[in-house]
Order: C-alpha cells, then sequence, then structure tokens
C-alpha cells in the first residue's frame, strides 16, 4: 500500500508542478524507521507506547522525529483534549520517553487540516506552531514547512509547551463544526 501510495502522490505533485526535486517512495515501517532523516510520525495517540516502543529504537542518531498527534477524543460535548479530560500525559511527553535522543523530537503540524495540507491544490494561508527542545532540530522542521507554500512556521517553545500546539486541534474542530466552517486553521496577523 506504502508503494502505490508513494507513486498516486508522485504523480499528482508533477501533475500540479511539473517537475519535482527529490522523490516519494514507500516502504514498510520498520525499513523506513531506519532510513529516514525526518520522520513524521502518523499514529493515532492510543497507539504511541505500542508503536514508538518498537520503532523508535531503531531510528538514526541525526533523524529529526515530528509529532503531530493530537490527544482528543469526541465525547458528547464536542471534541475533548483527553490530557485535560482524563489527566494522561499529552502526545508529546508519550512519544519523548520512546526516543533515543529525546533533543530531536520536535512537535508541529497540529493546527492545519490533514485534507489541506494532502491536497496540493488548495492554497494554503496558515501558522504552524513548533515546539522543540534542539534548535537544529526545530531548524529542520521549519526548513520543510518554509518549503510548503503558504505556510509559516511559528516557534512556541521548548517541547514541554507542544500541550499548547495540541489542544487547538479539538478547539479548532469544535469551533469548525458549531460555526459551519470547513477545515479551519490558524494565522497570526
Amino acid at each position: 500500500r506504502a508503494v502505490s501510495s508513494a507513486e498516486e502522490y508522485t504523480n499528482i505533485a508533477k501533475e500540479i508542478h511539473g517537475q519535482i526535486n527529490g522523490s516519494i517512495s514507500g516502504n514498510d515501517n520498520s525499513s523506513i524507521v531506519k532510513e529516514s532523516d525526518v520522520l513524521i510520525l502518523s499514529i493515532q495517540y492510543e497507539h504511541i507506547d505500542s508503536v514508538c516502543s518498537e520503532l523508535l529504537p531503531h531510528v538514526k542518531d541525526s533523524c529529526v522525529v515530528v509529532s503531530p498527534i493530537v490527544p482528543m477524543t469526541k465525547t458528547d460535548i464536542g471534541f475533548e483534549f483527553i490530557p485535560m479530560k482524563e489527566g494522561k500525559p499529552f502526545s508529546y511527553q508519550l512519544v519523548e520517553k520512546h526516543m533515543k535522543n529525546k533533543s530531536k523530537l520536535v512537535s508541529a503540524f497540529h493546527v492545519i487540516s490533514e485534507k489541506k495540507l494532502a491536497d496540493l491544490t488548495i492554497p494554503l494561508d496558515y501558522d504552524i506552531f513548533v515546539c522543540g527542545d534542539d534548535k537544529d532540530s526545530v531548524n529542520v522542521v521549519n526548513g520543510l514547512i518554509n518549503e510548503i507554500k503558504g505556510l509559516r512556521p511559528i516557534y512556541l517553545g521548548p517541547g514541554a509547551l507542544s500541550y499548547m500546539s495540541e489542544i487547538a486541534t479539538p478547539l479548532l474542530l469544535n469551533a469548525m463544526i458549531r460555526n459551519k466552517r470547513k477545515n479551519p486553521g490558524i494565522k497570526i496577523v
């Protein structure tokens, strides 16, 4: 599935941009983890321990790990932030305990709709909150964000402040539903 998805994204990117620098490839998680310079975790909050305990011990020492994971649940009143509702750790804390080099963990991409990010035809104009302890790792993620037209990285501070970015997602989803907005994001003006 990863290989066919990579081919599909490559074709879409070439359609929109003509030529692309670099390549998009797919592989199994174990292989990707060992090869990646930057690893973006795409897992649900409740699977952090099982997935990260298996994969993160195998990342290269230089690999920057990005956590866009949001600990939220849908209840009868709306989307709620699990750490506040249930007293559990926020995502950054859970991922961090599985990191060989904790300074390589960066929190980002919480406040943009994955649908908008994945659809290369939609113009973007959003700010992306970034948290991390290591300046070089944060700069790598900021560089990736800057490569996406219409996105701007906004550094919030060290990883200990990641909950501020994580909690923005349920806030945005509740605003979207109650105000009939499509895929809202954040722009600081």
